[in-house]
C-alpha cells in the first residue's frame, strides 16, 4: 500500500477518518478515527470493503490493540433524515476525531469533502486503500456497522438485515413491500419514502 504521509507531517499525531453507511436505507452512518503508532505496525490495513468478514474482525482487534488512539462514533437515522446522508456522515466524522484521546496534529479524511471542525486536516480520494490510518478507520467502522445490523436482523427479522446490511437489494426491496417500514429505515431515502406514500 502506497503511504501518502509526507515528510513535513513525520512526527504529529496523524488521524485517519472513513464512514461506512452512506448507501443503505436502514442504520445509522458510521465512522472511525484512528491514530496509528509508527512503533506498532499493523500488516495489511486496506479498504475494508476488499476484504473479507473473517480478515476485518482479525485488523480491528489489532488496530484496537495497537493503535495510539481510536473512536467509533455515528449519526443516527434520525439525523440522517434531517440532515441529509452527506451532512451526516460528516456529522459522525466529527465526533470520531474529536473522541479521539489523545487529540490529532493533523486529520487525513477518506473522500473529497471535509467536515467543518478546528483541525488541520487534508481529504483524500480513495484515502482508505492508500493511508494507512484511513484504511484502519474504514475498517473499525465496518466492523461496528455490519455488527449492528445483525442486531438488527434480530429485532426486525424477515427484512435479511444480515445479509445485505441494509443495501437496497431486491430481498431487501421485496421485505420492505412484504412488511412495512421499520424505525431503523431512513425515511428520507427514496424507495422508503415512496412506500411511506403510497408509491410503491
Amino acid at each position: 500500500m502506497k503511504d501518502l504521509f509526507e515528510p513535513s507531517w513525520e512526527g504529529a499525531d496523524i488521524a485517519g477518518v472513513d464512514e461506512v453507511g452512506r448507501g443503505p436505507l436502514a442504520g445509522d452512518v458510521v465512522a472511525a478515527a484512528v491514530i496509528l503508532d509508527p512503533a506498532r505496525p499493523i500488516a495489511g490495513l486496506r479498504d475494508s470493503k476488499k476484504l473479507t468478514a473473517a480478515r476485518r474482525e482479525t485488523l480491528a482487534e489489532e488496530i484496537r490493540a495497537r493503535a495510539l488512539g481510536w473512536c467509533v462514533a455515528r449519526a443516527s437515522v434520525a439525523e440522517i433524515d434531517e440532515l441529509n446522508i452527506l451532512q451526516a456522515s460528516l456529522l459522525a466524522m466529527h465526533r470520531a476525531v474529536e473522541g479521539l484521546v489523545p487529540q490529532p496534529g493533523f486529520v487525513l479524511v477518506d473522500g473529497n469533502r471535509l467536515p467543518r471542525w478546528p483541525y488541520r486536516a487534508e481529504p483524500v480520494v480513495k484515502g482508505d486503500d492508500r493511508v494507512p490510518a484511513i484504511a484502519a478507520a474504514s475498517i473499525l467502522a465496518k466492523v461496528q456497522r455490519d455488527a449492528e445490523l445483525v442486531e438488527l436482523e434480530a429485532l426486525y427479522p424477515g427484512y435479511g438485515f444480515a445479509a445485505h446490511k441494509g443495501y437496497p437489494t431486491a430481498v431487501h426491496l421485496a421485505a420492505l413491500r412484504e412488511l412495512g417500514v421499520t424505525p431503523a429505515h431512513r425515511r428520507s431515502f427514496a424507495p422508503v419514502r415512496a412506500l411511506l406514500s403510497g408509491q410503491d
